[in-house]
């Protein structure tokens, strides 16, 4: 069982996600080991007047990321070790907490 979570630990790195904010001016990606990848922000949206405006976009996506990210994290442990407990697993039960 061990080497199984490590694996799909291992495996959450390749799953991707993306979010965007200010209808997308700012956009960013990251994995689902909760990992920002990339952060794309749009010419438009850089106005030397509008830091604060900015900062906000920026922190909306990201946050936006790493909740799809916590999402699509759950889902692939939930899929990969359905198996490893008899039943299909235990309801309710988030793997991830327990450090998997």
């Amino acid at each position: 069982m061990q080497n199984t979570m490590k694996q799909v630990k291992a495996e959450l790195d390749d799953l991707l996600v993306e979010a965007d904010a200010g209808g997308g001016m700012v956009s960013v990606k990251a994995n689902a080991a909760k990992k920002i990848l990339q952060i794309k922000i749009d010419p438009i949206a850089i106005d030397k007047n509008e830091a604060e405006l900015l900062e906000d976009l920026i922190v909306a996506a990201i946050n936006k990321a790493l909740d799809k990210a916590e999402e699509r994290a759950q889902e692939h442990m939930k899929t990969k070790t359905k198996d490893l407990i008899p039943g299909g697993g235990i309801p309710g039960l988030d793997l991830s907490k327990l450090g998997f």
